[in-house]
């Protein structure tokens, strides 16, 4: 049984890494400011093994007793997050990871850093491996998440080259499911909102620029293996499967079998173009690539939503 520790653990992807945790038996900390992320995600989990601690991690991080894992997960991740908090996602990934890090060196803790496919920015190269450096704006809007992670990542190795912690850095692609906020303002939470109360569904620019999206349980088997099987470099993960945002929009009226029309409006500053992990690493190293489907994905987020919206369609 191993003691672990997850920041931003009240957030989509760290709740559900709470959960995985404590189902293969091992003690979990969970701990967050609740900026972005919120207590709903972990109401359910009425575990002895299990401890909620609410900390801003920019602060000095206090755990009694031994730490076999971090996974430093504290973040805004969705992009109307980061533009309403921009100093605070720059601080979370600076500050945040330097503390989490001196964690990590004080318990001799094995190091997981949450890192982005936003590192790659508008990508020259494509679709995207681990070795490309991207093309990044970094006083655009996007910037404060780009370069946070960025900054993190760099951090991370610094730490482990300097001070030989045992660290992994996963660059995590579009990732949905459950517990997705309704307003997250990401493409998925918002069409299959919009499609489920009938509104108009809005796709930014043509639609035409591509996305990957990996439902949760995938990912989640994924950060897990890269923990424990990982190696010190960055590794993808990721759906390869690409698609249009357009197709996509289309998908989810589909399956909701809504009436919504789909607008267009005028695409964001340094919004990429396309987006598509290679996962030859994750593949070969850890022997991991996503199972479960777009539409399967797609089927259980809209059930989740449904439930929350009240929905009878």
């Amino acid at each position: 049984m191993a003691r672990i520790l997850v920041t931003g653990g009240a957030g989509f992807i760290g709740s559900h890494l709470c959960e995985f945790f404590l189902q293969q038996g091992h003690e979990v900390i969970c701990m967050d400011n609740l900026l972005t992320g919120t207590i709903a995600n972990i109401a359910h989990i009425h575990q002895e093994k299990f401890l909620f601690i609410k900390h801003d991690v920019t602060n000095y991080i206090y755990i009694d007793g031994p730490l076999d894992f971090i996974l430093h997960f504290a973040s805004p991740a969705s992009p109307i997050d980061y533009q309403e908090l921009p100093i605070q996602t720059l601080k979370v990934g600076s500050l945040g990871t330097h503390k989490a890090l001196g964690l990590a060196k004080e318990k001799r803790a094995v190091f997981l850093l949450a890192s982005t496919s936003e590192v790659y920015g508008d990508p020259l190269v494509h679709p995207q491996r681990e070795d490309y450096w991207g093309n990044v704006n970094p006083i655009g809007p996007r910037g404060v998440y780009d370069e946070a992670k960025r900054f993190a990542e760099a951090l991370t190795m610094a730490y482990h080259r300097t001070h030989q912690i045992e660290t992994r850095i996963v660059r995590i692609f579009n990732t949905f499911g459950p517990r997705m906020r309704l307003r997250d303002g990401r493409a998925v939470p918002n069409f299959i909102r919009q499609a489920l109360q009938g509104e108009p569904i809005t796709v930014y620019g043509d639609g035409s620029q591509t996305r990957s999206f990996c439902y949760i349980s995938d990912m989640v088997e994924g950060i897990s293996r890269a923990l424990l099987q990982g190696d010190n470099f960055p590794i993808n993960l990721g759906n390869p499967e690409e698609m249009t945002i357009l197709e996509l929009a289309q998908t989810i009226i589909e399956l909701t079998q809504s009436r919504s029309e789909i607008v267009f409006q005028p695409l964001p500053v340094d919004d990429p173009r396309v987006r598509k992990p290679d996962i030859t690493r994750a593949k070969t190293l850890l022997n991991w690539e996503p199972r479960v489907g777009i539409r399967e994905g797609l089927r259980h987020t809209i059930a989740y939503f449904q439930e929350r919206l009240g929905s009878k369609k």
